[in-house]
């Protein structure tokens, strides 16, 4: 007797007001044209229209299709910021309950945490959306630094192009590696990306709210190859090595050496994007030691290699 093919794995994609349109279609695109899925799109009636960047969007589909989903998607909203609709957060709370698995692309994280979801958890999001997540939500352990977050049953994604490599994952998850490969090819985009979203941050050193250490801030920056210990940037500033270190981590909510760490990175990325200089060279340009210890500095903090940075970000 011939047993009958498997039902397809239901998919809900949660449009929240504001959706970001192309997160909107990573997972539309992964998943539908894969015959293990059906994918439906739905939003909260109650929530009025849902629309990104003047473009509306309509769908019969309503907070229904949570409950029989078998995964649930919440695609990256404009405001993360703005009050969600009660219904959607219950909605999602309910089809948490039951056992479906809950993924969110870019800022969707914070629709998971504003349901409580998230609590005691590791998550992510876009860099730039990371501390504010944080802010708002401090019992959620989250990872500014890497990709996506798989924690079981609740898997999250940095942004945009991030939500590709979770979806990704998760066709590899669930049906191994070569399903993954072949969506991958179709959506002409890499089966799995080194590194994590470190190497998108505009810039690592962090903005400095006081002035008081400005100039030693500035001789820093302008011997980033020269050998600098807390001891010496203490004389400069004319204050003990304690008072010194507490300012600076006033300042810029780093120590001195932390500071200095992402200043060098932001040097030797800069030198890795714009010109040929040797590996090595960069290494001693930016003050990060030797080329072992650069290279290590670098993957510890990037998540990648200089080598492979460069062939990404090379202009």
């Amino acid at each position: 007797m011939i047993e009958p093919p498997p039902e397809p794995h239901r998919i809900a994609v949660l449009a929240l007001p504001g959706v970001l349109l192309l997160d909107l279609g990573i997972p539309v695109q992964t998943f539908r044209p894969d015959p293990h899925y059906r994918v439906t799109v739905c939003t909260d009636p109650s929530a009025g229209p849902v629309s990104s960047d003047g473009v509306g969007l309509a769908t019969s589909a309503g907070l229904d299709a949570l409950r029989d989903a078998d995964t649930v998607v919440v695609p990256g909203y404009e405001d993360p910021g703005s009050p969600l609709p009660g219904t959607a957060l219950a909605a999602l709370r309910s089809a948490h309950a039951r056992g479906a698995r809950l993924v969110s692309i870019c800022t969707g994280a914070f629709a998971l945490a504003a349901a409580g979801l998230l609590d005691g958890r590791p998550a992510t999001t876009h860099w730039r959306d990371a501390a504010e997540l944080q802010r708002r939500y401090p019992r959620v352990d989250v990872r500014p630094n890497l990709l996506f977050v798989d924690d079981g049953d609740i898997l999250t994604s940095a942004g945009v192009t991030a939500g590709v490599d979770l979806c990704l994952h998760i066709v590899r998850r669930d049906h191994g590696a070569a399903a993954a490969n072949a969506r991958a090819r179709a959506l002409v985009a890499p089966p799995q990306r080194p590194g994590g979203q470190a190497q998108f941050v505009e810039r690592l050193r962090p903005d400095a709210r006081g002035d008081e250490l400005a100039a030693v801030r500035a001789w820093m920056l302008d011997n980033l190859a020269s050998r600098q210990s807390v001891d010496e940037l203490a004389r400069r500033a004319h204050m003990s090595r304690r008072t010194f270190i507490r300012r600076f981590q006033q300042e810029t909510d780093n120590s001195p050496m932390a500071w200095l760490t992402a200043a060098r990175l932001d040097w030797a990325r800069e030198l890795l994007e714009t010109g040929p200089t040797p590996v090595e060279q960069v290494a001693r340009l930016s003050g990060l030691g030797s080329p072992a210890a650069f290279r290590a500095t670098f993957h510890r903090h990037l998540g990648t290699s200089p080598a492979e940075y460069r062939a990404t970000f090379r202009a």
